[in-house]
């Protein structure tokens, strides 16, 4: 993975579950455990959207960043540099591959606090110069100062920020030096140069209630969790303005029928497809620019 580094051993704990995982199973990939699965299982059945709206989001990856990669002949805004904050697993169509179909010098760093994820990373990156990933907090003002991240992204120059399903793992006021949701989401952007742009997303509920006893769920397996209204999280954005149609829910952000297909999901995961019609609870953002 060019000039990285490299990690020596990775403990993992099979018995909790991981975000990045139990997502990556929604997505159709195959690295995860008993217990990842195990916790979907439990909290599908009163929150079948998860399903969906996962697949969703990762599908809304493709679509931002094959606009913002895309040169002004094709309609975008041909940005080369990319950080994809809480990048989670690798799948198909990822940051990287996408900007490249567009771009042949893009670069695009990656960061994401956790060893599993650095340790797939790394491998798909093993002989790509302009690509890295870094085991980083994203709520940590040093990311910015991450020798990796200072090697490929020039600020002088616009840049995107993708901060996609991360919101909702972002507290409010984390404390321990540590940044709260909205400084984290403003931390690159409000610093980058003009014609920079920022795509971020989180689960969000129109029923706070429901909202609440889903955040509730998630929290209590271990994986932190901020339940928050569409309103919530677009106050966080404020200040940036968004890009046609807005903040919305991402299955509406420019549909593309002809996209890449996602992987086929697990047979055990069958029931609950196709749930997030008409549903209250669904993945919400958007993009914006400075």
């Amino acid at each position: 993975m060019g000039r990285s580094g490299r990690m020596t051993s990775i403990e993992v704990d099979t018995t909790l579950p991981h975000s990045a995982r139990a997502y990556g199973w929604m997505l159709g990939l195959k690295d995860n455990f008993s217990a990842d699965r195990e916790f979907l299982l439990n909290l599908l059945p009163n929150f079948p959207e998860c399903l969906d709206i996962s697949r969703q989001n990762r599908q809304f990856l493709y679509r931002v960043v094959s606009y913002l990669a895309a040169p002004p002949e094709r309609g975008g805004p041909g940005i080369s540099q990319f950080i994809d904050f809480g990048c989670g697993l690798p799948s198909g169509d990822n940051v990287h591959q996408v900007a490249k179909r567009f771009s042949a010098d893009a670069r695009v760093v990656y960061a994401d606090i956790d060893p599993i994820v650095l340790a797939h990373g790394r491998a798909l990156l093993a002989a790509d110069e302009s690509t890295t990933i870094i085991q980083a907090d994203m709520r940590d003002p040093a990311v910015l100062k991450h020798p990796e991240l200072v090697r490929l992204i020039d600020f002088t120059q616009p840049v995107a920020v993708l901060y996609l399903s991360v919101g909702h793992h972002l507290k409010d006021a984390p404390g321990g030096g540590l940044a709260g949701a909205r400084d984290t989401l403003h931390a690159v952007i409000d610093h980058a140069a003009p014609g920079s742009y920022i795509a971020a997303s989180q689960v969000v509920c129109d029923d706070p209630d429901r909202g609440l006893a889903f955040g509730s769920a998630i929290d209590a397996a271990g994986i932190p969790w901020q339940s928050r209204t569409p309103k919530e999280f677009a106050d966080l954005l404020d200040g940036l303005t968004p890009l046609d149609p807005g903040l919305v829910n991402l299955k509406e952000w420019r549909p593309d029928p002809d996209q890449p297909p996602l992987p086929s999901i697990d047979p055990a995961l069958k029931p609950f497809e196709g749930r997030a019609q008409d549903s209250n609870l669904y993945e919400y953002g958007g993009v914006l620019r400075l």
